[in-house]
């Protein structure tokens, strides 16, 4: 095999993450999506065909961009010592802290990506490959509570119970997103409280949680 010369120019072989960082960087940079895929390759030193081996659209990464969010923060959390030890209110609270950390780490392209159309679910849309894996996370969880319960009649709904995860998301999402505390304090502190509230709710004992969960979102709001 011959040898590279010094002139020689190695050219580095795209993966997906590789595209997803390039595709990242180009929206913020340029504050536009590329126009098309041939002009995107073109100034990313790549093919088409490169490109189309990993996604078929532009769409297909970004929605792929919030499984890799979503994966990342699973990841990160199942490496804890003691996180199969945890109750599932407390691998839910990891998640939502774990996973907002990953936004935040990404957040000038979040707060983009969620904002480039005037039309909110159009913008939402990106967000169906997470909605299917954090309900399923959601299901995951509570069938394993009710595995524990002795009778089916205590057993609690794991369809419910996903869908509201997935809204209580959606909530904390828009919270965070409008979030001007340092660190976003507030948005850790609705996502413990709106992590109790849930579970609460599930528990029949949900008076005093939402009550409190209430103020905490009314003295947010006035403030």
């Amino acid at each position: 095999m011959a040898k590279a010369t010094g002139n020689s120019k190695v050219k580095k072989k795209p993966s997906e993450d590789r595209l997803i960082a390039i595709y990242m960087d180009y929206v913020l940079v340029n504050e536009s999506t590329p126009r098309s895929v041939y002009k995107f390759a073109k100034e990313n030193d790549i093919t088409e065909q490169e490109f189309y081996e990993f996604f078929g659209s532009f769409d297909g990464l970004r929605k792929k961009i919030w499984d890799k969010f979503f994966d990342n923060a699973l990841s990160v959390m199942e490496k804890a010592p003691d996180y199969h030890s945890f109750s599932n209110r407390e691998k839910l609270l990891t998640f939502f802290y774990t996973f907002f950390e990953v936004l935040t780490a990404n957040r000038s392209y979040v707060l983009y990506a969620l904002s480039e159309h005037k039309d909110r679910m159009k913008n939402l849309e990106q967000l169906k490959g997470l909605r299917r894996k954090m309900r399923s996370f959601a299901k995951d969880l509570i069938a394993d509570g009710n595995s524990d319960k002795s009778f089916k009649i205590f057993e609690q709904s794991e369809t419910v119970f996903s869908e509201g995860v997935w809204v209580q998301f959606l909530f904390l999402l828009k919270f965070w997103m409008e979030d001007n505390s340092p660190s976003f304090e507030s948005t850790d502190v609705a996502i413990e409280k709106s992590v109790h509230t849930v579970f609460d709710l599930f528990d029949n004992t949900p008076l005093e949680r939402v009550v409190d969960f209430g103020k905490f979102l009314w003295k947010e709001r006035m403030a």
